[in-house]
């Protein structure tokens, strides 16, 4: 009997125990102080998911930006409305630009001492405002935003247009921002918080549990890899790499770069959902053909074309997300976007690998990996010349192709030959139009 007695006793005290341990409302808490990117929009997404999974009663973003690009934004902007949880943003200083859209689609936002929130204008990369077409966007999510979670709409497009007034608040001529004061008094800050306890009181959970998202080692290099800067950085690698081992044939370490860059751009993006198989798959079928129409077609043309379409393609199509091509939002805005980043790459890019050309080898980090001493021939230095002069103005047979560097045959003597930039067909008649080095150089006969 006693025995039955402490076994109900248990049940009761486990049960007691496991009720008490429900009630106590759980917090998610993520930690935003960066640009707002691809980076910060996988960051929010994992975060959100981790917070669903967990069940938790808030999640809670610890903000602190300067801005950052409209399309991440407005990523993020759709996943906090989507969420079933109730959303709250805690600015830690700053929430200006994208950072303004992000914190209006919160259901609460609570500013810490000092704090501001707004200046909502759409720039470019130098600070200039962009094109109205832009703008006008903008103000059309920062207005739906506000309507959506109970914020005066007007408010919300002042922030973004310095032309809109907004009366008793600001005069035409200047963009809108936001104190901590003045956003309380004008319905966009539910509370002054200088800490997570204060958060948690205006919350009416004074014990809730926290939990803050753990920002692991391959996080920060996903968003590393997905920084615009980055990406940029690894075109040029990939683009580089193919440039440097076509003027120097054979597996080599331009083409290892190459592979490396291509790895490291589409990687990230493959493991975040914006990278599709075709889309990759585009881009190596454009190398494909490019490679085609530098070693086995003669001359340069369709193949040529559709290989470097094809890898531009592949290139600006992985940057954002797409089913079907079914592209989320203002789709051309999206696509042009994309399209000017991944192009504005590969020009300068050409630029800076025909400035490179013939300077590559004179830096500092490349003359510790050569032999910089020069053998003259006034200190004793001397090598036969295989070839003669009087090879010059002979005519042959091209033995091999000539893409542009092969074979040729004068007389019964096979020789090493280059072209200047010119395709030459195996068996084609040629001319030697004089010597460059050990190859002699020559041009097709008509």
């Amino acid at each position: 009997m006693q025995y039955i007695k402490s076994a109900i006793l248990f049940l009761f005290i486990t049960i007691a125990i496991s009720g008490y341990a429900k009630s106590v409302p759980n917090i998610y808490q993520l930690q935003l102080k960066q640009e707002i990117d691809k980076g910060a929009v996988r960051l929010i997404n994992r975060a959100i998911k981790d917070a669903e999974q967990q069940k938790a009663d808030v999640f809670l973003l610890e903000l602190d930006t300067y801005g950052g690009l409209l399309d991440a934004a407005d990523e993020i902007r759709t996943t906090l409305l989507n969420t079933k949880l109730k959303t709250v943003v805690w600015i830690n200083n700053n929430a200006a630009s994208a950072g303004a859209l992000i914190s209006i689609s919160c259901d609460s936002i609570y500013m810490s001492d000092g704090a501001n929130i707004g200046a909502a204008t759409v720039v470019d990369q130098n600070g200039e405002k962009v094109a109205d077409k832009y703008q006008s966007y903008m103000r059309g999510l920062m207005r739906s935003t506000a309507e959506t979670n109970g914020r005066d709409p007007k408010i919300a497009e002042a922030m973004v247009d310095e032309d809109l007034s907004v009366e008793g608040i600001n005069d035409t001529g200047k963009i809108l921002t936001f104190t901590t004061t003045e956003a309380i008094q004008f319905g966009y800050c539910e509370g002054k918080a200088n800490d997570i306890q204060t958060v948690k009181d205006f919350l009416g959970m004074p014990d809730a549990k926290v939990t803050v998202h753990k920002v692991t080692t391959l996080d920060k290099l996903i968003n590393f890899l997905l920084s615009p800067f980055i990406n940029s950085i690894l075109i040029m690698m990939i683009i580089g790499g193919i440039w440097f081992e076509l003027k120097a044939p054979g597996i080599g370490f331009p083409l290892a770069i190459a592979i490396l860059g291509a790895v490291l751009y589409f990687a990230p993006l493959y493991l975040e959902g914006l990278a599709a198989n075709w889309e990759i798959a585009i881009f190596v079928i454009g190398l494909i053909l490019i490679a085609l129409e530098i070693f086995v077609i003669p001359g340069f043309g369709i193949a040529g074309v559709l290989g470097i379409i094809f890898v531009i393609g592949g290139l600006t199509l992985s940057l954002f997300g797409n089913l079907n091509f079914d592209i989320p939002g203002n789709a051309m805005s999206v696509i042009s976007k994309a399209l000017f980043r991944v192009s504005l790459t590969l020009v300068f890019g050409f630029i800076l690998l025909t400035w490179l050309g013939g300077n590559i080898f004179n830096f500092p980090l490349f003359n510790k990996m050569v032999l910089q001493s020069e053998q003259k021939a006034t200190e004793g230095y001397t090598i036969n010349q295989t070839h003669s002069e009087n090879l010059i103005g002979s005519i042959g047979t091209a033995y091999t192709d000539l893409r542009p560097a092969g074979k040729v045959v004068i007389g019964e003597d096979i020789y090493d030959a280059i072209t200047e930039a010119e395709f030459i067909l195996k068996e084609a008649p040629i001319k030697v139009i004089g010597i460059s080095g050990y190859s002699l150089k020559v041009r097709k006969v008509s």
